[in-house]
C-alpha cells in the first residue's frame, strides 16, 4: 500500500489533517481554546502532515487565520486546501453561492488570510444549482491564468458535473462523503482513481451502520487498534488516490489517528468490512 499521492509536484502523506474542528460551535465563530488549536496544527506537522484542508466558509474566515498564525512561514512541501462557495448565516447553516462575485472574493481573501501567493489547492466548496457553473468557474479560471490558484478540486458532485467542469478547466480532486458506513459516492471514487485525481473523503471516521460494528471491534481487536484507525485503515486500502483528512481538537487522538497508517489489514479483514 501506498502511502502516499503526488498531487502536481507535491508529494502528499495521505494521512492529512482537517481543520473544520477548529471553530466554533457549528462550525461557527472563533475556535474557544486558540492556543491549543495552533499547538494541534503544529503537531500535526510536526507528525508528518503535510496536507490540510480549510475553507473560507469554517468560522466563516476565522479557520484560515488560525492557520496561517499557527503555521506561516509554511514549511516546503505543505499543501494547504482551502475551499469557496457557501454563505454562513448561522451556527449549522450552510447556502451554496456560485455567484462570481462571491467566488472571486473568497479566492482574494483565502489569499489574504492564508498569507499566500498562490493557493495550491481551491476547491468549489458546493456547484450552486441556481448558476451557471460556467459563470461560478469564470473567475476561478482567471485565477488559475493569473498564477493565483495552482490546483482546482470540486466537492459533493458526480460524475457526470465533474465531466462537465473538467471540459472547462483541470480538476485536480473530488472531496464527496465517504466512508465505511456511506458508500453512496462509489462511482465517484472508481472514477476519480481511474482519471488520477485525489479523492477526499470527508466525516471518514463514521465506522458504519450497526450490523458493521461487531465487525470492525473484532478487527480492531485483532489490530490491538480503536474502531477510527480501522476505519481509516479501511479508506487508506480501498484505493491509492484516497487522502485522508480526518479531524480533531486533541493532540493525543491526532496522534492516535495519524497510526492508522501502521494497520495492514488482511485481504479478509478487506473483505468483511468491504461487505456492507
Amino acid at each position: 500500500m501506498n502511502l502516499t499521492f503526488k498531487l502536481g509536484d507535491i508529494e502528499i502523506n495521505r494521512l492529512g489533517y482537517g481543520a473544520m474542528q477548529l471553530t466554533g460551535q457549528g462550525v461557527f465563530g472563533e475556535v474557544e481554546d486558540r492556543e491549543n488549536a495552533k499547538k494541534v496544527l503544529q503537531a500535526a506537522v510536526a507528525n508528518g502532515v503535510n496536507f490540510i484542508d480549510t475553507a473560507e466558509a469554517y468560522g466563516p474566515k476565522f479557520n484560515e487565520l488560525l492557520i496561517a498564525d499557527a503555521l506561516h512561514p509554511y514549511p516546503s512541501g505543505l499543501l494547504i486546501a482551502t475551499k469557496g462557495g457557501f454563505d454562513r448565516t448561522g451556527p449549522n447553516k450552510w447556502v451554496p453561492n456560485g455567484h462570481p462575485d462571491k467566488i472571486k472574493a473568497d479566492i482574494e481573501g483565502s489569499l489574504e488570510r492564508l498569507n499566500v501567493e498562490q493557493l495550491d489547492l481551491w476547491q468549489l466548496h458546493r456547484i450552486d444549482p441556481n448558476v451557471d457553473v460556467k459563470k461560478t468557474l469564470a473567475p476561478v479560471i482567471e485565477a488559475v491564468k493569473a498564477g493565483k490558484i495552482k490546483h482546482v478540486g470540486l466537492s459533493e458532485v458526480g460524475v457526470n458535473e465533474i465531466k462537465q467542469v473538467q471540459d472547462l478547466l483541470p480538476v485536480a480532486s473530488v472531496q464527496n462523503m465517504y466512508n465505511l458506513g456511506d458508500r453512496k459516492w462509489e462511482d465517484v471514487l472508481d472514477y476519480t482513481a481511474e482519471q488520477g485525481l485525489a479523492f477526499i473523503p470527508w466525516f471518514p471516521l463514521a465506522s458504519g451502520p450497526a450490523k458493521l460494528e461487531d465487525k470492525i471491534k473484532a478487527i480492531a481487536a485483532a489490530h490491538q487498534a480503536t474502531t477510527a484507525q480501522i476505519a481509516l485503515a479501511w479508506l487508506l486500502q480501498r484505493s491509492d488516490n484516497i487522502l485522508l483528512i480526518p479531524g480533531t481538537k486533541s493532540i493525543a487522538h491526532l496522534e492516535e489517528n495519524l497510526k492508522a497508517a501502521d494497520i495492514n489489514l488482511s485481504a479478509a479483514e478487506f473483505e468483511t468490512l468491504s461487505r456492507q
